[in-house]
């Protein structure tokens, strides 16, 4: 299988699983427990925190971990709203991860007021529109870089029209593709997910600004200053910890070999596929994401587009959810102006470190070749 999906998830990397192993078997100890099992699983897992800080230009006290991205997107929302009490508004972009869209919903079906932020046909936060929204005493969450489209959002200039409104990024496209330095990014709250980065799936990380007095949504033991109720999952975390550190040293390498894996594809596909239209700028994107649809994509059946590519062995998707077994048009396409059809019928290559070129040319080929015959 040529697997070009590493959006969606990554195969994790040996050396995380070896430093994982010890604690799955005979390190199994509970890290809230006194005795030497107990404190050598805490000895770990704030060594990994301290790793991970290191990793994002944090202090170990500004990390927590939890479950993935999903979760730390909602602990953000529904904690600064409800448990913290530090914003009564939320605002977001259009764009946005269902993991925000949907707490978001969630809080307005409660009373919450909540305002949503459109972009352009770029995909970009229309900042004037940011601009006109009540952000005073809200909780702005936008994306670092969109995982559709791999548009990276401009958060400094976010921060220049929002003031002193708390501002939370989802940044579990970027860690291990672009440098991340929470010294320089003006974010309060910053989601993360070591499955994006060849870890383990079912950890995450959030990290909180020094200063912000942010109370448990998961109330139940003390765990994670408590910020985070539960048992640790040491080898979990421990494998994220690993991961960052991987990825951020090799930053350079990985992300100019991934560029240059989806430059290829781009012009593979500009030079073999008619009316097709790049949803992903050439500049000012993820390095390992190209998002393409059709002019034409009434004549395509989005659905059959990403079978007929799982039958010859490619592993790609649009970006969108799979509801009941029909292809949903793609929220983020729609927002950018796309038609229904455009927005259904889109597909995202996404690649790794481990992307080889003849994969990309291969993929490429059976893309063109699918297209073709479904314009017969």
């Amino acid at each position: 299988m040529i697997y070009l999906d590493n959006s969606a998830t990554t195969a994790i990397d040996p050396e995380v699983l070896d430093e994982m192993m010890p604690w799955l078997q005979n390190n199994y100890g509970n890290a809230s427990s006194v005795y030497a099992l107990g404190r050598q699983a805490r000895v770990a897992i704030e060594l990994a925190r301290a790793d991970f800080a290191t990793v994002i230009g944090a202090h170990p006290a500004e990390v927590i971990f939890t479950s993935g991205g999903t979760e730390s997107n909602n602990a953000v929302l529904k904690s600064v709203v409800q448990d913290s009490k530090l914003a009564s508004t939320v605002i977001h972009s259009t764009i946005e991860h269902h993991a925000v869209l949907h707490p978001a919903a969630a809080l307005q079906q409660q009373g919450v007021p909540v305002y949503e932020a459109t972009v352009s046909e770029y995909g970009y936060v229309d900042l004037g529109v940011l601009q006109s929204l009540p952000y005073g005493n809200a909780l702005v969450s936008v994306m670092h870089a969109n995982n559709e489209t791999g548009v990276i959002q401009p958060l400094v200039d976010i921060r220049g029209v929002i003031g002193d409104a708390l501002l939370h990024t989802d940044a579990v496209q970027t860690l291990g593709k672009l440098p991340i330095d929470v010294a320089a990014l003006p974010v309060d709250f910053m989601s993360f997910s070591a499955h994006k980065i060849h870890g383990p799936k079912g950890v995450g990380a959030l990290f909180i600004r020094k200063g912000i007095n942010f109370r448990a949504h998961q109330q139940g033991g003390g765990q994670e200053r408590n910020r985070r109720a539960g048992t640790e999952p040491v080898a979990l975390i421990v494998g994220m910890a690993a991961a960052a550190r991987i990825a951020v040293s090799n930053l350079e390498a990985h992300t100019k070999h991934m560029k240059s894996c989806i430059d290829y594809a781009r012009v593979l596909l500009s030079s073999s596929i008619e009316k097709i239209r790049f949803n992903t700028p050439e500049e000012g994107a993820l390095p390992n994401v190209l998002n393409v649809s059709f002019i034409d994509a009434e004549k395509l059946d989005g659905e059959s587009i990403l079978q007929a590519m799982d039958i010859a062995g490619v592993a790609v998707s649009n970006g969108s959810a799979c509801v009941s077994g029909s292809l949903q048009p793609s929220h983020v396409l729609k927002a950018m102006g796309r038609t229904d059809a455009e927005s259904r019928a889109a597909v995202r290559i996404s690649v790794s470190k481990n992307t080889t070129t003849v994969e990309v040319e291969r993929a490429c080929a059976l893309l063109s070749e699918i297209i073709r015959n479904m314009r017969v």
